[in-house]
């Protein structure tokens, strides 16, 4: 499966080299000079890791196909996708990719649903889940007191929201599919 490891961020220097927004656990594993990373848009690669550095605690990479400041700024934002096997990877048991939660139905412990799971908010004291509800967006913290239950599997997550979360809507509209 295709995950995004990284965003291209503006230039650094004249020689091509970008910075790196990280959006992996493995900047290590996933930046090695010589790996081939599929890009967002497609038109933009694949890209080749030439050269790959810190620099004050940014990454900095350099790409075998970009040979300047100007060309590395027309590429400015795109995504930067590695190939993972999901089965080889060595998670502990309660961590996910973002990519095999979204999609995933939210229901409460009574099984009604809640929403879809459209995002995985990365905030600085905790991940947050987006869920598209009937009426907008919902956010509940990502801990175990509030889901006490994720199934990769069936696709399906149960929350627990924090008290108040839910009462600002109807019980009838809470979920979008209590058919």
């Amino acid at each position: 499966m295709l995950l995004v490891v990284g965003r291209i961020g503006r230039a650094h220097g004249v020689l091509g080299e970008a910075t790196i927004e990280i959006r992996t656990d493995l900047p290590d594993e996933r930046f090695v000079v010589g790996t081939r990373l599929e890009t967002d848009p497609a038109k933009n690669g694949p890209l080749t890791i030439e050269s790959a550095r810190d620099h004050n605690g940014i990454l900095l990479l350099k790409f075998l196909e970009i040979k300047d400041r100007t060309a590395i700024e027309g590429v400015r934002d795109t995504l930067l996708l590695a190939e993972v096997d999901m089965d080889e990877e060595a998670l502990y048991e309660d961590e996910y990719h973002v990519q095999q939660l979204i999609g995933c139905e939210v229901l409460l412990e009574s099984g009604l649903k809640i929403g879809t799971l459209t995002d995985v908010l990365n905030l600085p004291g905790q991940d947050l889940l987006a869920i598209a509800g009937k009426r907008g967006e919902i956010l509940i913290p990502f801990v175990a007191d509030f889901v006490p239950e994720v199934d990769i599997q069936n696709r399906k997550i149960v929350i627990i929201p924090p008290a108040g979360l839910l009462e600002l809507q109807e019980p009838s509209e809470v979920g979008e599919g209590d058919e």
